[in-house]
């Protein structure tokens, strides 16, 4: 008789194991099927206003109202908006956009730690599914750092390799600018990164999950061309992302620009500098046998350097060169 017992009992735990699986996988499946309708919705093309409501706009704009304006902005319009951000950003001093890099550094640094701690922690998934696993490493993190940085008018390195970029090609800043910019963004997002690491580290939530260690010990380990190559692909994705979400007029729309490529870019494992910023650090706090000089030789650098490829080259000269001017001004 105890044997049946015992049988049976270990027959309802391996259902429920199973049963949770499939739950888990389930609700996650759920979250991507809700956020598809929302990106249905979002991404909608809104039928133009009809002629006759050409005095309607009138009569409002002249009593103040507003005039219902286009969800997403056409092509050309985006590009000009990217580069009106850029110069915006290129005129700011440095003392502001060093303070809004350490927010922003921050940020991102939350959106790595929320990964972590809920994707780092699937290791049962990884081992049976690990496809699922990264979908949900890459779900549940780095989009709602960026969204936070995009929404609240942060400045992002990343992003300004793309935007700033634009800017000086167009002649609407001068290279002096950049290189400000740059410095500016990239170590006040170094300092923001680094003082989250260090509370992440304090606030014992990671418990004694090895993730953050693992993780800062792979990236340190990867050949530089590796490294310089994961980092232009990342960059790619995440300036797209903020390309797209600048045409958004709408939360939602910014929203759903910027999950999908942030999503991708870490479920497929690329690396992003920023991110790495808070990653390394975290994992180091916690036992990760990386020196300072490895994380800038190994990770930092070649990471940056990619970084700077994707956002300039890979997204904003094929925009620059048939919405904008780089071409045609070199030419004359």
């Amino acid at each position: 008789g105890f044997d049946t017992h015992q049988t049976t009992v270990e027959a309802n735990l391996t259902n429920y194991h199973k049963n949770s699986e499939m739950m888990a996988k389930g609700g996650f499946l759920g979250f991507l099927m809700c956020l598809l309708a929302v990106s249905s919705y979002a991404f909608a093309v809104k039928p133009q206003p009809h002629a006759t409501f050409s005095a309607r706009d009138s009569a409002l704009r002249m009593s103040g109202g507003a005039v219902p304006s286009v969800t997403v902005k056409a092509p050309p319009a985006l590009y000009e908006g990217a580069v009106a951000a850029g110069a915006a950003k290129a005129a700011a001093t440095f003392s502001k956009i060093f303070t809004l890099g350490i927010v922003s550094g921050a940020h991102i640094g939350f959106g790595a730690y929320l990964a972590i701690t809920v994707g780092g922690a699937c290791s049962g998934i990884a081992q049976s599914n690990p496809g699922l696993q990264k979908m949900i490493f890459g779900a549940f993190g780095l989009p709602f750092g960026l969204i936070m940085t995009l929404i609240s008018g942060g400045e992002l390195f990343t992003g300004n390799t793309a935007l700033v970029t634009a800017a000086v090609a167009e002649k609407k800043a001068t290279t002096k600018d950049l290189i400000k910019n740059w410095i500016a963004s990239y170590s006040g997002n170094f300092v923001g990164s680094l003082i989250l690491a260090y509370l992440a580290y304090k606030s014992g939530t990671l418990g004694s999950a090895p993730a953050a260690a693992a993780i800062a010990t792979a990236k340190c380990s990867l050949p530089f061309e590796v490294a310089f190559v994961r980092g232009i692909l990342c960059n790619w994705l995440v300036c797209m992302a903020v390309y797209m979400a600048s045409g958004c007029s709408t939360m939602i729309g910014k929203m759903t620009a910027v999950w999908f490529p942030i999503s991708a870019f870490v479920a497929l494992g690329l690396d992003h500098s920023i991110a790495n910023m808070f990653i390394i650090p975290l994992g180091m706090l916690r036992g990760a046998e990386v020196t300072i000089s490895q994380m800038f030789a190994k990770n930092l650098i070649p990471v940056t350097l990619g970084n700077i490829v994707g956002g300039a080259l890979c997204v904003m000269a094929p925009f620059g060169i048939t919405m904008g001017g780089w071409l045609k001004k070199k030419e004359e």
